[in-house]
């Protein structure tokens, strides 16, 4: 399906593109791109990306899917600019993945070519056999009948191809699960993709030349976001290959980091380093965090540590990235660290029933969105689109939330978490923070299993920090002391982790398909 642009008879703004090209104007011989021991100015990542647009034409025409299998590296963001200067579409592809996820992506999305990185030739490999007709190249990387390339660039302009471009035109379709398993195509275009870069410019991060940007999580998720507003500001994006804790804070330290991007889990682990008290963080100043429901203990124990002042936290969506609200520092304060801030500037948000009503103050409902940044659809899914796209630009996000009397919003759960038992809406988030609360607790989830006499019963797996043995019963008294009696876990299981998905949230459709059978 090719995204249509809203007509609303208003300017929609800058393209991805032109956004590319204001940066590279402006901040030429600057320092853009860091990657170990590499490192692009603006100037260079603006030439190597038009080398590699022209290349990609020549491969395939304009508005081609192209699948990206890369790590994060030095060429990331180079390739992800050359796809938009050459109008493709490009289809980022979690290394992660298995073979058969991989084909199963590249064939629904009915990709041409494959472009991959260092270390992923035999995955590439295996893919042109796989998919009929996939055509492979390596960035820095070559595999069996797929050429480097980097080896050939200096035979393309470094300017960029003089093609024509539309504000719908697709430049990003990204898969994404969500809770449900079903794989869906988010298409983002060159307009949706600029307006994200508003969005963040607007309410999260108000990047200047001074500040830089540490990336560890894949760069082709929320931390990816980031990328676009930095290069039109000139700020640096220093990009690590992974995350591991102890050399994610010796690299705030090393690089001068004013800017980080965390999911909760990341963050845990980070105070959780033995060195997490001695390394240097006194250049940050935005300590971004999302993705995920934040467990009150570990947003308490990482203020204490660093301080209020820095502390950012977003809601968002892969199909409404990214801030729909924004907790700002000086709300986090007891009395607001349960919600998830106040709306985006150019958000508009309604809660509604499952008759698609809006619902009376203080009531929850399902949140549902209208902003610039949301996709025009999903790819090839006509039922998909029609039960998430409401009748005016309205986006259903499957959550389930409460606004208070202050405007802030509060996040219950998502549809489909929602635990029914006996009779009573239990939202696991809420049974979460209770038993996080513990001292002994360390990571948990709750899940609703069958049970023959209250439909659903509520049941957590718990993972304990080192050196506690509380019991069963005790974990589930400590609940019911904070909570209704309902809302307490029947059952309590301990684990050694829970699973979580590629970008470290929670994964409680892996935890109740694994506890089912």
């Amino acid at each position: 399906m090719q995204v249509k642009a809203k007509q609303t008879g208003r300017a929609q703004g800058p393209s991805y593109r032109e956004l590319i090209r204001r940066g590279a104007l402006q901040h030429g011989p600057r320092t853009a791109i860091v990657f170990g021991d590499e490192s692009m100015t603006f100037a260079e990542v603006d030439a190597v990306s038009s080398r590699l647009a022209h290349a990609l034409l020549g491969l395939t025409p304009q508005r081609s899917r192209i699948g990206l299998l890369l790590n994060n590296g030095l060429y990331s963001v180079p390739v992800d600019f050359a796809c938009v200067k050459a109008g493709m579409n490009r289809v980022p592809l979690n290394t992660r993945l298995s073979l058969a996820e991989h084909t199963r992506m590249l064939q629904e999305a009915d990709c041409s070519c494959l472009v991959f990185g260092p270390g992923l030739g035999e995955q590439a490999t295996a893919l042109a056999k796989a998919v009929p007709g996939l055509r492979c190249f390596g960035i820095g990387a070559s595999g069996a009948d797929s050429p480097d390339f980097l080896g050939h660039l200096d035979a393309f302009p470094s300017e960029p191809p003089r093609i024509a471009i539309d504000p719908d035109d697709v430049v990003l379709t990204l898969y994404t699960s969500g809770t449900t398993g079903t794989l869906k195509a988010a298409q983002h275009t060159q307009s949706t993709f600029a307006a994200i870069c508003r969005n963040v410019l607007n309410n999260l991060l108000n990047a200047t030349p001074d500040d830089v940007m540490l990336h560890a999580a894949s760069l082709i998720h929320a931390s990816g976001v980031f990328v676009l507003p930095f290069w039109l500001r000139g700020g640096r994006t220093v990009i690590l290959p992974g995350f591991e804790p102890g050399a994610f804070l010796r690299a705030i330290g090393q690089h001068r980091a004013t800017a980080i991007n965390l999911v909760p889990t990341m963050l845990q682990m980070l105070f959780e380093h033995p060195d997490a008290a001695a390394l240097d963080v006194a250049s940050l100043k935005y300590v971004i965090y999302g993705a995920s429901p934040m467990p009150r203990a570990v947003i308490e124990r990482a203020m204490a540590a660093w301080g209020r002042e820095r502390f950012w936290q977003y809601y968002g969506q892969t199909e409404v990235p990214l801030c729909l609200t924004v907790l700002r520092p000086e709300d986090h304060v007891d009395a607001l660290l349960d919600s998830c801030g106040q709306p985006a500037s150019e958000v508009e948000i309604r809660l509604l029933d499952e008759e698609g009503r809006d619902v009376a103050p203080g009531e929850p409902g399902e949140i549902t969105v209208r902003a610039p940044s949301a996709i025009g659809g999903y790819y090839n899914a006509p039922e998909l689109n029609a039960g998430t796209f409401i009748e005016g630009g309205w986006v259903r996000t499957r959550d389930i939330g409460v606004f208070d009397e202050r405007g802030f919003l509060r996040l219950k759960d998502r549809t489909s978490d929602m635990i029914i038992s006996g009779g009573y809406n239990v939202y696991p988030s809420e049974v979460e923070n209770a038993l996080l609360s513990h001292p002994a607790v360390r990571e948990c989830a709750v899940v609703g299993m069958p049970d023959e006499k209250w439909v659903e019963s509520v049941t957590a797996v718990v993972v304990l920090r080192a050196g506690h043995q509380p019991s069963e019963a005790e974990l589930i008294a400590h609940v019911g002391a904070a909570l209704a009696s309902y809302k307490k876990p029947r059952r309590i299981l301990f684990a050694g982790s829970l699973p979580k998905t590629a970008v470290g949230k929670m994964n409680r459709k892996a935890l109740r398909d694994s506890l089912r059978s």
